[in-house]
């Protein structure tokens, strides 16, 4: 019999890059429904069972960010070391197991431990294994394969109301048990068919032909063409100004997405508008952002990314800035549409164009490790929108310092620049060129 792998590679034409961009999009639809774009439905389904207040129930949540700061770097050494297929496996039977103490739960504190284990997992295997696959297999089309795949986190959005329906259906219990059993019979299967390099499997990334061979001048020794793309270790990347230019802006338009994943229903509701008119906005910019993440990734392969990455959150701020004065149904109209096409062309950018700056090798580190302020940055950003709502009874200061602080992240974009070995060569101790 032929494994998946196998099964797959009989299909001539299309390179195996591209059958393990349609897997991520299905490994990473099925995690965001469950674990990121379905938590407001979770929130309220278990108030309703237990009582428990949302700030109880917000707490896991921080706490889950909390884990996400500290452990971030170690998750991406692991991908790197012990490689992303191993990885997602052994994320999403992480992600199973939580879903099953999840299904069990009687009390706040077994809540807490079923959303840790269920966040640790999607941190081990989920979308920083999965990205980091896709990143080692393409180079020239690595923005558009980014995007295909990331384009999951929006499918998963649509499909919380088929989530809620089995809440509202099943009950809690039965519906994470059910994920659970999903989640198990998904990837061991998917498993056999994940190649962690297109090395892996005797191919190039894109595709390409092999490169051909040429002639050392002094031994006559044939070596391969050196490959293009710089690989950077985790100590040249930390030494070069874009890094740290990219993990500010990065933080500084990461974090009002997470408070207005909390606070964006509560404001429209303040505004009069029902819950099913404020999901009605939400399906808006989920509905914008999808074909902006395509058109953003086919952009970003042909046109240089800085300026893009501008474009696409100088929207968001926009956006953000809208919907932080907003009182009536035009203006929420208005944001859905910007939010939606800034949010949508933002998120694969600016995780291709590290791939694009620092090559594929310590990718997985090097985003962990630049991932720590934003988790970091999640933590308070909704505890400080909810505290000044408290205090002032609008959330007009908060959403005003998100979108100028996005504004300010999109001017900081343009000032990056590629950087480069001093030598050119792939994974070269050489100090670095400067930025």
């Amino acid at each position: 019999m032929h494994s998946p792998s196998d099964v797959i590679g009989l299909a001539r034409g299309v390179f195996y890059g591209w059958w393990l961009v349609g897997i991520s999009v299905v490994l990473l639809t099925v995690m965001s429904v469950a674990v990121f774009q379905g938590l407001g439905t979770f929130l309220v389904t278990l108030q309703r069972e237990f009582g428990w207040s949302r700030t109880v129930l917000s707490g896991a949540f921080s706490l889950a960010r909390a884990q996400g700061a500290v452990i971030g770097p170690m998750e991406g050494f692991l991908i790197d070391k012990i490689g992303n297929k191993r990885m997602i496996l052994f994320g999403y039977l992480l992600m199973a197991f939580g879903f099953y103490l999840f299904s069990q739960v009687h009390s706040i504190w077994q809540f807490y431990l079923a959303f840790i284990v269920i966040t640790l997992g999607s941190g081990l295997g989920g979308w920083l294994a999965i990205i980091s696959m896709i990143n080692n297999w393409f180079v020239r089309m690595r923005s558009m394969a980014m995007a295909t795949s990331m384009s999951g986190i929006h499918l998963g959005g649509l499909l919380v109301p088929v989530l809620a329906w089995g809440l509202d259906v099943y009950g809690f219990r039965w519906t994470t048990f059910g994920i659970s059993v999903f989640l198990f019979l998904l990837v061991v299967p998917v498993y056999k068919a994940l190649q962690n390099t297109p090395e892996d499997k005797g191919l190039l990334p894109d595709g390409d032909p092999p490169k051909p061979l040429i002639m050392q001048p002094d031994d006559h020794q044939k070596v391969d063409q050196v490959d293009d793309e710089s690989d950077f270790t985790v100590k040249q990347a930390l030494r070069t100004k874009a890094f740290w230019i990219l993990t500010i802006v990065h933080l500084s338009s990461s974090i009002s997405i997470i408070s207005l994943a909390l606070h964006l229903v509560p404001k429209l509701t303040d505004m009069g508008m029902s819950l099913s008119g404020a999901g009605i906005i939400v399906l808006i910019y989920t509905l914008f952002a999808l074909p902006t993440q395509f058109i953003a990734g086919y952009l970003a392969d042909r046109l240089p990314k800085p300026q893009l990455i501008f474009v696409f959150i100088s929207l968001q701020a926009i956006a953000i800035l809208i919907i932080a004065v907003a009182s009536n149904m035009m203006l929420a109209l208005v944001f859905a549409v910007l939010y939606g096409i800034g949010f949508g062309g933002r998120i694969p950018l600016l995780t291709a164009i590290r791939g694009e700056y620092f090559g594929r090798k310590a990718f997985a580190t090097i985003m962990g490790i630049s991932q720590m302020p934003n988790n970091i940055g999640m933590i308070f950003a909704p505890l400080f929108a909810g505290f000044m709502f408290d205090i002032t009874g609008t959330y007009l200061v908060p959403f005003g310092i998100f979108g100028i602080l996005n504004l300010l992240g999109g001017f900081l974009m343009l000032t990056v620049k590629k950087p480069k070995l001093q030598n050119g060569s792939s994974g070269s101790p050489a100090p670095l060129a400067a930025d």
